[in-house]
């Protein structure tokens, strides 16, 4: 376990030019100075007037000027970790996604840092390999956390460099869009349920919305990148999208199976399935669809609203909640 603690990765030697955000080496600021940080990531408008027209260089400019002004420096080193009673820690331990979710970082920060070195424009790479930094951080949260809780965690194999910078990131990047937009929904359920103790669902809040400014950035950088490659680009550009969008349906469909033949499996498909681990009395399949759907909105509402959001799950949501004989609100 004290592997994960010492892992070290240095994003500055994958991504040219990359420095690490000042404020995130600082001593722990005071708690008026951490509202303000925490507020700060949750609401942000630009100053530029007119359409953001994607692909155009507002568009791209006031993007990576959102991700950059909504940074929050908190530090995983200095997070208060709760003293659980016996019970909660249990159930902590018991939740399934450990391994996944520790991994999945590891996964994503590589594969983001891999794009973005890639990329020509100085500010979209910027933010990108600021988008792997954070991706980092969140690993280094989770891996202080199983630490805290003594949560064993199997061994890391080695993580290896995309073959397909592009590819990597946008099944990253639309990984996260299937999975924040539900993880909102059973986070909340979380926090009503009182079966985890409100400050250590405090702790994670951070995390949280720090994965909306993720996705909210991946769904603008995607409308720029499509709309400046010329007609031909875009065809095999638009061909691995869908190659992207059937290997994750794939892979889901694929782990579901082996969660139902494998009882210690982990679960990547928790934040489809995991109500049931985190509440007591958990709402029926159309009453958390439509808790994700209240939550998604609710968590991009602060952002200026000229900024592209993610589409295709919310959409497929309210479909499916048509379907079940519920309006969707």
């Amino acid at each position: 376990m004290d592997g994960y603690l010492e892992d070290e990765f240095d994003i500055a030697q994958l991504v040219p030019g990359f420095r690490a955000p000042v404020a995130a080496g600082a001593p722990p600021a005071d708690g008026a100075a951490l509202d303000a940080a925490d507020a700060g990531m949750r609401q942000w408008t630009s100053r530029a007037e007119g359409r953001f027209n994607p692909g155009s260089d507002l568009h791209r400019r006031e993007t990576c000027r959102m991700f950059r002004d909504t940074f929050n420096p908190y530090r995983p080193a200095v997070l208060d970790w709760p003293r659980l009673a016996p019970a909660a820690l249990a159930r902590i331990v018991a939740l399934p996604i450990w391994d996944i979710a520790v991994q999945t970082e590891g996964k994503a920060r590589l594969r983001m840092a891999a794009y973005a070195g890639t990329v020509p424009d100085p500010d979209m790479r910027a933010a990108l390999a600021l988008n792997a930094w954070e991706e980092n951080r969140h690993k280094e949260v989770l891996a202080r956390m199983v630490a805290a809780y003594g949560i064993r965690l199997a061994p890391e194999a080695p993580y290896a460099w995309p073959a397909d910078a592009e590819r990597a990131y946008l099944v990253t990047g639309f990984s996260e869009c299937i999975d924040s937009f539900f993880a909102f929904g059973l986070f909340e359920v979380a926090r009503r349920s009182g079966l985890f103790p409100r400050e250590l669902v405090d702790t994670f809040e951070p995390v949280m919305q720090e994965e909306c400014r993720h996705i909210l950035l991946f769904a603008n950088w995607i409308a720029w990148h499509r709309a400046g490659l010329s007609p031909w680009r875009r065809l095999r550009f638009e061909a691995k999208v869908a190659a992207v969008w059937a290997f994750l349906v794939w892979e889901r469909i694929g782990l579901a199976r082996a969660v139902e033949g494998d009882a210690a499996a982990q679960d990547n498909n928790f934040t489809l399935n995991g109500v049931q681990s985190v509440a007591f009395d958990p709402p029926a399949l159309p009453e958390l669809l439509a808790l994700c759907l209240a939550e998604n909105a609710r968590r991009f509402a602060g952002y200026d609203e000229r900024l592209l959001r993610p589409t295709t799950v919310p959409r497929l949501v309210r479909v499916a909640l048509r379907l079940l004989g519920r309006r969707p609100s």
